[in-house]
């Protein structure tokens, strides 16, 4: 096993490259840059939007290992310009140098984690992503915890009373459930609970009241799970249909074969069974899909919930960053949610060979 951990972790760094350059690469034909920003909020003052809220100042040569956007050329909308400003400006944000450098920059910038600058927000990216970090990981952890607890027991029960009422009546939930999608649920709960047009009984807003810092140590855990509870619970309604079909069908299977035949003819007990013999075999497909499950949430569900109930998470900070082209925040939460979703991959591997003894991946590497 150290073996083929080895393996995974030396993959890691070329997989890091391979995707930031595809997206290095996509991003060279994107427009709208922080360049061809200021240039518009030059020569139409009155514009809104981003680059209102561009830095005025500040040598952003640190951030220049993440500008993507093409600076050799002319920029449109920017007759009557001085071609010295527009040099400065492509200074200022990094695009004086050619694609080449600029990516081998970043390369070596990004192995000591060093992201550079915002363009907007004048603070350094790690800064903002340590900031930001914990709100999505307190989403993915609580989301993925719950969809456990519930899919799991749900599954197993649907599996041994397949056909059932039961299973007939719980398989319309998880239908409603796989069927629309989780921000629906969440708008539809902020209407319901959170002052839409009934009751306010969950706050629309944040994880924390203003006041958490003078709360007690009770009143701290209360006010937290107050704020989480909606988002959690449309993240949860939203998910939690596929891993119980997964659970279901895999009982089903394992219950079919001629081991558990043959331990229910020795007159084992149907529990012993179920949780001895058929529970282990059949959570191993449950268990390989947990990395999977859990980088979906960060990556896809937290991100429109985050923006949905205004959390303060490292989805909305990319999201917000995609908007307004500050490419250091764009490719730093990129570079992070990689890393995450590969460690976490390797992690379901080595579960998977500790639950399955059997299961040995050195001998396929």
């Amino acid at each position: 096993m150290t073996g083929y951990i080895l393996r995974r972790l030396a993959l890691m760094l070329p997989t890091l490259i391979g995707i930031l350059l595809i997206n290095f690469a996509i991003i060279q034909a994107a427009p709208g840059g922080p360049v061809e920003q200021m240039v518009a909020k030059l020569t139409n003052p009155g514009a809104g939007g981003a680059s209102e809220r561009m830095a005025g100042g500040g040598d952003l040569g640190a951030s220049a290992a993440s500008m993507q956007q093409g600076a050799q050329g002319t920029y449109r909308g920017a007759q009557g310009i001085d071609p010295d400003l527009i040099a400065e400006l492509e200074r200022q944000y990094g695009f004086d140098k050619p694609p080449v450098e600029r990516f081998w920059i970043m390369v070596k910038n990004y192995a000591r984690f060093d992201f550079g600058t915002s363009f907007f927000r004048d603070r350094a990216v790690i800064d903002l992503i340590l900031e930001k970090l914990p709100v999505s990981i307190t989403l993915g952890l609580w989301t993925t915890l719950l969809i456990y607890l519930v899919s799991i027991p749900l599954g197993i029960k649907k599996a041994v009373r397949d056909g059932s009422a039961f299973d007939i009546w719980s398989s319309a939930i998880v239908v409603v459930g796989q069927a629309i999608p989780s921000f629906l649920f969440a708008i539809l709960l902020l209407i319901l609970f959170a002052g839409g047009s009934y009751v306010q009984w969950f706050p629309l807003r944040g994880l924390t009241s203003d006041d958490w810092d003078q709360l007690s140590w009770f009143g701290k855990i209360f006010d937290y799970l107050w704020h989480i509870a909606l988002p959690v619970l449309s993240m949860v309604i939203g998910g939690f249909a596929s891993l119980t079909l997964l659970t279901k069908n895999s009982f089903i299977e394992e219950i079919s074969k001629q081991y558990v035949m043959t331990a229910r003819a020795k007159g084992l007990p149907e529990r012993r069974v179920l949780y001895r013999h058929v529970f282990r075999n059949a959570m191993l497909i449950v268990i390989a899909g947990l990395p999977a499950a859990l980088i979906s949430i960060l990556f896809t569900g937290s991100l429109i919930i985050e923006v949905i109930f205004s959390l303060d998470g490292l989805g909305l900070l990319g999201f917000e960053a995609a908007l307004s082209r500050d490419y250091p925040v764009m490719f730093g939460t990129l570079f992070i949610f990689t890393l995450i979703g590969l460690v976490l991959k390797l992690l379901g591997d080595i579960t998977y060979m500790l639950v399955d003894p059997r299961i040995d991946f050195e001998r396929r590497h």
